[in-house]
């Protein structure tokens, strides 16, 4: 994985998930593409990354989600030193303001 290199198949997925409308376009799609333990793990890391840019300690998202310390720990090396991409949704979640985390649809 060290290696890996986004192409034209990633590029691929990403312009189809780009394409999706809805949540419920996104539900449908993602639970065709991923297994129930990928959909978890990855609604889990985005929790992660929730309550790590709302200030939450890691003792306490750890508590608060069930998962280790140092799950925390790697999502907040990501949301730090990553990419950017964690980021940049946050920043366009604040900019759009009307969506709501809390709360399923």
């Amino acid at each position: 994985m060290k290696n890996f290199k986004f192409d034209k198949k990633t590029d691929n997925l990403f312009k189809a998930i780009l394409s999706l409308n809805s949540t419920k376009e996104c539900e449908a799609f993602f639970r065709d593409l991923c297994t129930i333990e990928e959909l978890k793990e990855m609604s889990e890391r985005w929790a992660i990354v929730l309550q790590l840019n709302q200030g939450v300690s890691y003792r306490q998202i750890s508590d608060n989600l069930g998962v280790s310390t140092t799950t925390v720990s790697r999502v907040a090396l990501w949301l730090n030193d990553g990419m950017g991409g964690y980021r940049s949704v946050l920043n366009n979640l604040m900019h759009h303001r009307n969506l709501n985390f809390e709360k399923r649809r």
